[in-house]
């Protein structure tokens, strides 16, 4: 596998200073968004829940033109809706992406099992309903799984469509705000989770994670059981986004990179610790390959949270970081 040296071009984003975290990504993906068509119109789309919840669902499909970079489910906070990802959702597919960006139960314009406005319930609803967001399971065989929770809605909408398959030409990535972060991490691990068949995988679809101020828990809904997978601790590239203060977002990042010792980076004012670099060196003299890097934190100068962080730079940033980590998976 070739792997090409880091790159230090973080844009003109505000970076916290001295004694913080960040992330290098690798060379060649900067200004990735160039020279592509404008994005088409988004389309609604109505999808069901095993347990009869309608989601209102938004679908951005790539442009034809160009270079096909990933396929990406996009989860917003609590209290929020497709509305507060549509920028994001756009420099997305702008880069080559194509998108699906539900509301969430309880949220938006989707509706309950009886037919209600969702976004009148959301006050009521108790860490199951919280659970089911995320959940994926029952079974031996995916497609006929006895649970589909939201997210696994939209990428069973997404599988039929052909823009998720196993040759690496469209691979699957996820990115959440908020507790839309918690969520996007336990259905990875709920990817993960489902064992490969005759015919082949049925799981691991998931080839990158984006975490944007990422809650530990909320309303009884936690990350710890995502963390405990060897999803979160070892296979999936993982991305954090937060701004300065956070202490939520870098307890997060010190528990992942205990279980990823080659997949992070470390500024301190104008001082830079790349212990990658080294090993790049190291490797080199003894002709084998460097480790992946696959564990970033972008931590900036802002108490801004959530989707309030996702202005044109940091937008940026999450389009780089799914290049890198996505843009040779079919060859």
């Amino acid at each position: 596998m070739r792997h090409a040296p880091p790159f230090t071009a973080l844009r003109s984003h505000p970076l916290r200073p001295a004694a913080v975290l960040l992330a290098c990504l690798v060379a060649g993906v900067a200004g990735s968004t160039a020279g592509l068509s404008p994005a088409a119109d988004a389309a609604r789309f109505d999808l069901e829940t095993s347990d009869g919840v309608t989601l209102a669902t938004w679908y951005y499909p790539r442009p034809e033109d160009g270079q096909p970079l990933a396929t990406v489910i996009l989860v917003h906070d609590f209290d929020g809706s497709h509305k507060d990802l549509e920028p994001l959702a756009l420099a997305l597919q702008t880069a080559g992406c194509t998108v699906a960006v539900p509301d969430l139960r309880g949220h938006g314009a989707s509706k309950d099992q009886a037919g209600r406005d969702a976004e009148l319930q959301f006050r009521q609803m108790r860490k199951a309903d919280l659970e089911a967001m995320a959940a994926g399971a029952g079974g031996r065989l995916r497609a006929q799984s006895a649970v589909r929770g939201d997210i696994e809605t939209v990428y069973g909408f997404l599988l039929a469509r052909g823009d998720i398959d196993d040759s690496g030409k469209h691979p699957l990535a996820i990115v959440g705000c908020g507790a839309g972060a918690t969520l996007a991490a336990l259905w990875t691990a709920a990817d993960w989770a489902w064992p490969p068949i005759a015919s082949g995988p049925q799981g691991q679809q998931v080839r990158a994670l984006v975490m944007v101020s990422p809650l530990w828990a909320t309303k009884g809904l936690t990350l710890q059981p995502a963390l405990a997978t060897e999803a979160l601790k070892h296979d999936v590239p993982t991305m954090l986004l937060a701004g300065k203060g956070d202490r939520e977002t870098t307890r997060l990042f010190d528990q992942l990179r205990k279980q990823r010792p080659d997949g992070w980076f470390q500024r301190i004012g104008s001082e830079t610790t790349r212990a990658a670099d080294r090993r790049k060196e190291d490797s080199r003299k003894s002709d084998s390959e460097p480790p992946a890097e696959t564990l970033f934190l972008f931590q900036l100068d802002t108490t801004l949270s959530g989707e309030e962080l996702l202005d044109d730079a940091t937008t940026g940033l999450i389009v780089d970081f799914l290049s890198a980590k996505l843009r040779d998976a079919g060859r």
